[in-house]
């Protein structure tokens, strides 16, 4: 059901997307930084090569946060399990994600930078500011993380730092995004909400049982050329 979610969401977004098109010169003249509402509004002064940089490295980074149950003894004779939730975690950020944007077609802040070159406003990636993908996805894997760590390691120390850490990496993140102009505040505010409820809920909703360690409603079962996962509720 999960897994169905993420890819009806993200096949549909592109679907929808296809019909999106770029701003015309003559739309960009038309737009007004005055319509933009005043929590959002300084954002359209931002302009960071640096920060716009930065955000896709963070970005990245997340990506391969999982990689780390590798380095456990208990995850790591469990991960290809981890790797599936990983993977349904990120499809049902990502279509989340993709399909909103294709939907609102929200004007990017830079669109109203006069700083910015006309050319750079032009393009259909443009109209794809709400909300953060990059927030949502960085949340979404951060706080997967966290919350498999979490799981695995019920006693652990180090599990208040650990949440501690996702939850500063995607705001690091949505910051970057805002100073870069290329999201508004509640761009990444939605973002990073959608990215941690992802990020929490899909591995919540896969029990593990305390006493042997392994998901009780996740079955996977490989063979010659084949593999099937099996998920009951």
């Amino acid at each position: 059901m999960i897994t169905a979610l993420g890819l009806s969401t993200w096949g549909t977004s592109y679907v929808v997307g296809s019909t999106v098109n770029g701003f015309s010169p003559e739309q960009i003249n038309e737009l007004s930084r005055a319509r933009v509402n005043s929590f959002d509004r300084g954002a359209t002064f931002n302009q960071s090569f640096l920060a716009d940089k930065s955000s896709d490295h963070l970005a990245l980074g997340a990506k391969l946060l999982p990689i780390l149950f590798l380095a456990g003894d208990r995850t790591r004779s469990d991960f290809q399990e981890i790797a599936l939730l990983y993977a349904e975690t990120y499809l049902v950020a990502n279509g989340l994600t993709t399909l909103t944007k294709s939907a609102v077609r929200r004007p990017r802040p830079f669109v109203f930078n006069e700083d910015v070159p006309l050319d750079d406003k032009l393009g259909r990636g443009a109209r794809y500011s709400f909300f953060s993908g990059h927030t949502s996805k960085t949340a979404a894997m951060s706080f997967f993380t966290a919350k498999v760590y979490a799981d695995f390691h019920p006693d652990s120390e180090w599990r208040p730092f650990i949440w501690a850490a996702a939850a500063a990496v995607p705001a690091v993140t949505g910051y970057m995004r805002v100073k870069s102009g290329k999201h508004y505040p509640t761009d990444v505010m939605v973002g990073y909400a959608v990215g941690a409820l992802s990020g929490i809920l899909v591995p919540h909703l896969h029990k593990r049982n305390k006493r042997s360690g392994k998901f009780e409603n996740l079955h996977l079962s490989l063979g010659a050329g084949m593999a099937n996962m099996e998920l009951v509720f």
